[in-house]
């Protein structure tokens, strides 16, 4: 049985600091003659192709994160990762760099990072570890001018960050912000917003660990509130997290630990995007670990949801219930389109596998129960689901939709549904309908079709679609143009539905799309004479056949 304590996704920072997997293994430790040195080796669960080899540098400075992380820079602008499936894999290599390095494993950073002038770096490196003053209401200006004054340097950064940690400085802070709150003291407050600012530009996954704990959290963004810029009129976050917005389980998540993830990420991601000020091109590269912090969470809660077959059949099963009410309904697909906007932060091959489970527990059909429901707010977040699937899985899609002709009428087909909702939509300006145009267009799209020595996608889909789906698709544009008359501005449908002449337009396109595949796929040309008769009195479309 293979040792999953080993087991690890390797990622690598890109350039816009965002983590890309590199694919899945298991790592091990062993002396490489090429690299002449210790080396970390990880070997592909697929082929047992070498995913990483990399030399372990006595100087490089390696970083362990939240239990099951360890990070470096092998060279400038080249960060990797290995996220470990257990925490007692990662501490076993983490054991290793360390004797390598000659370092006690027990810190969760082997190296100081400095890249100052020799000068600087001598005074500081002889200098002893920084003091810091007592954690007392008359001290915090002076603490705070000593955050401000650390920042422009690594070493002294690293300093400040060991002795804000080593001195468990951050609940103190936490209670004098408390005191300063009861006693209504501007100044207090506004020291300690500089000062927690500047512990977030100290980049150091153990202090975010303690601020980002439960018991915690709510006071650093309390803190956040009192900018000096701001004055006597505070922002209010914490109102905001616990009253407007508070988390509510749609479905009751039984794991404890996957419920305070997703109440962890979602506050630390609000103080990423709302509280915390806007970073300069200087701050920005110092906030790297928060990124990751919230990146790495993401990907947590989407591999924890979606092994939770219970809860995923029980979420599929309410939301297609009958018995359901609607504010509840609208609760649970919200819920799942939340899921799937998290399944961004994976990569190809891990987003394909989890909207292949999704696939699985039936998300198809429950999508068409839902889109043919009268709520307009319910459909319009399983549009957007929708959108998802085809984004990121078309041909997923167009296998449902042909397997489902089999059993069912064309009038109730998942896609013709969706042609029907493009066609019938009644607002002003027309949002939905462009948006199901375009998710329409890239499923009848033959460019972005499989074509395989057993199966050929084009032919099957196309073949399909202009058999079961296009007689729906060309309603409006033969009602538009009955007696050879072309209507102006808008017309009915025979679904009593109005359809504007863009989207008269947009349907041509897509149907010529179609049917063109087809030409091209199967050199049978079933563009029948009186749809390029009514197609032509659109002078906007007659150019398309001439």
């Amino acid at each position: 049985m293979t040792d999953t304590r080993r087991r690890v996704k390797v990622y690598t920072l890109n350039e816009d600091r965002q983590w890309d997997d590199r694919g899945t293994g298991h790592v091990s430790s062993g002396y490489v003659e090429r690299l002449k040195g210790m080396s970390l080796l990880v070997r592909a669960e697929s082929d047992g192709s070498l995913l990483l080899e990399s030399k372990i540098n006595p100087n490089t400075a390696y970083q362990k994160q939240q239990d099951t992380l360890i990070v470096w820079s092998e060279a400038e602008n080249y960060d990797l990762a290995l996220s470990f499936q257990e925490k007692a894999g990662c501490d076993e290599i983490w054991e290793k760099i360390c004797q390598v390095q000659g370092k006690d494993p027990s810190v969760d950073i082997t190296q100081e990072l400095v890249d100052e002038s020799e000068e600087e770096r001598f005074d500081d490196m002889s200098s002893p570890g920084l003091e810091l003053p007592p954690c007392e209401l008359g001290r915090l200006e002076e603490l705070a001018e000593l955050v401000a004054s650390s920042l422009p340097s690594p070493l002294r950064r690293e300093k400040l960050a060991l002795a804000v940690e080593n001195e468990g400085y951050i609940r103190k802070l936490l209670e004098l912000f408390r005191q300063c709150e009861d006693l209504e003291n501007a100044d207090g407050l506004h020291h300690l917003y500089e000062i927690v600012k500047g512990i977030f530009l100290l980049n150091r996954t153990a202090l975010f660990e303690v601020m980002f704990s439960e018991e915690c959290i709510m006071d650093v963004i309390g803190c956040l509130e009192h900018d000096p810029v701001l004055g006597a009129a505070p922002r209010r976050h914490r109102d905001f997290l616990t009253k407007t917005a508070r988390f509510k389980e749609v479905i009751p998540i039984g794991d404890p630990e996957l419920r305070a993830k997703i109440h962890q990420t979602y506050r630390v991601q609000y103080i990423q995007d709302m509280v915390l000020p806007t970073p300069s091109v200087f701050e920005e590269n110092m906030l790297s670990t928060l990124h990751s912090f919230i990146f790495f969470n993401k990907v947590e809660i989407v591999g924890m949801l979606q092994d939770d077959e219970k809860f995923l059949t029980d979420l599929f099963a309410q939301l297609t219930d009958e018995a359901t009410d609607d504010d509840k309904r609208y609760e649970l697909v919200n819920f799942l389109k939340e899921f799937c906007a998290f399944s961004q932060t994976l990569q190809p091959q891990n987003r394909e596998a989890f909207f292949k489970t999704l696939s699985n527990m039936g998300i198809l059909p429950a999508l068409e129960v839902v889109l043919g429901m009268d709520d307009v707010q319910v459909r319009g977040a399983a549009t957007d689901i929708f959108s998802y699937l085809v984004e990121y899985n078309p041909s997923m899609v167009r296998e449902f939709v042909m397997q489902e002709s089999q059993q069912n009428d064309d009038d109730i087909l998942l896609i013709n549904l969706i042609i029907e909702h493009m066609i019938c939509d009644t607002d002003p300006e027309l949002g939905g309908a462009v948006q199901l145009m375009g998710l329409l267009r890239t499923l009848v799209d033959p460019e972005n079709m499989l074509a395989t020595a057993n199966k050929t996608e084009k032919t099957e889909f196309l073949s399909f679609f202009y058999k079961h789906c296009m007689h729906i698709l060309s309603a409006p544009l033969l009602a538009n143009t009955t007696d050879d008359k072309l209507s102006k501005g808008e017309s009915s449908i025979p679904c009593t539905c109005v359809c504007k002449d863009d989207i008269i337009f947009d349907l041509a396109m897509a149907h010529c799309k179609c049917v063109r595949g087809l030409w091209i796929t199967t050199g049978c040309k079933r563009l029948s004479d009186a749809h390029l008769e009514q197609y032509c009195l659109y002078p906007r479309l007659s150019q398309l056949f001439t």
